[in-house]
Order: structure tokens, then C-alpha cells, then sequence
């Protein structure tokens, strides 16, 4: 038998992210298998993404995280709600920085910091999609 050979930087890094995102599903109980499969697709196509553009594999993470928001947005709703805010309309935290490592859930309403992508349940409550229009 081969030895396994190790995972590249990018693989290591597309892992990462859909684990981190798969985490913060987890954490608002919106993993079911149709949104699992969003995951999967924003990971395909940020292999390709990183493959042409190899110094943007740190930013990986982050990107997932936004592209399964855009897509949970377009089919189900804002995603994820801020757990923070305990009044007025419910709007969903944004990733920061949009292009960068160690990218998080920010609050732009409360001007907050709210978990690291991948730690939205040690947040507190508030993570699923909202079923209202856009954020």
C-alpha cells in the first residue's frame, strides 16, 4: 500500500473553508443536504478561481463564506442573521474583509465583530435565514 501523500496548500485550504462554512450552517440549523450541496458548489468553483489566481488561496475561506450567502439569499433567504441586534428588522451579518485572510461575521448595523467564519455557534442564536426579501 502507497503512503498518502499530503494535501496541497490548496486543497488544504478548500477543506478548510468548507468545513469553516459547514460549521456556521451547523450552528444556525440550516445544514440540510440541498444548502450542504451550495457549499459544494462555491468550493468547485473557488478551485478554479484559486488555480488561475494561487497567492488568493488565504482568501478562500472567506469567499466560500460569501458565495454560500449570495446563494442561500437567491433560494431561501438572509442567512445569517445577526445575533446581536434584538431590535429592529432582522438583517444578516456580511463577511470581513471581502478579500482577505481571517476573515468574520460582521454586524455593519451595530458596527461589530460577531465570530470568525466557521465559530457562528459560540455567537449565540440567530444564524438561520431570515424568509424575508433581501438583506
Amino acid at each position: 500500500m502507497e503512503p498518502i501523500s499530503p494535501l496541497s496548500p490548496l486543497e488544504q485550504a478548500l477543506h478548510t473553508a468548507r468545513a469553516l462554512v459547514l460549521a456556521d450552517l451547523v450552528a444556525g440549523e440550516v445544514a440540510e443536504a440541498d444548502v450542504v450541496s451550495l457549499v459544494e458548489e462555491a468550493v468547485v468553483q473557488r478551485r478554479w478561481w484559486v488555480e488561475q489566481w494561487p497567492d488568493g488561496v488565504e482568501y478562500v475561506a472567506g469567499l466560500v463564506a460569501q458565495d454560500v450567502q449570495d446563494a442561500l439569499l437567491d433560494r431561501y433567504g438572509r442567512w445569517p442573521l445577526c445575533p446581536v441586534c434584538g431590535s429592529g428588522d432582522p438583517h444578516a451579518l456580511e463577511v470581513e474583509p471581502e478579500l482577505g485572510p481571517d476573515p468574520h461575521w460582521v454586524c455593519h448595523q451595530a458596527g461589530v465583530k460577531v465570530a470568525a467564519v466557521g465559530e457562528l455557534g459560540s455567537a449565540g442564536p440567530g444564524g438561520a435565514p431570515s424568509s424575508s426579501g433581501s438583506a
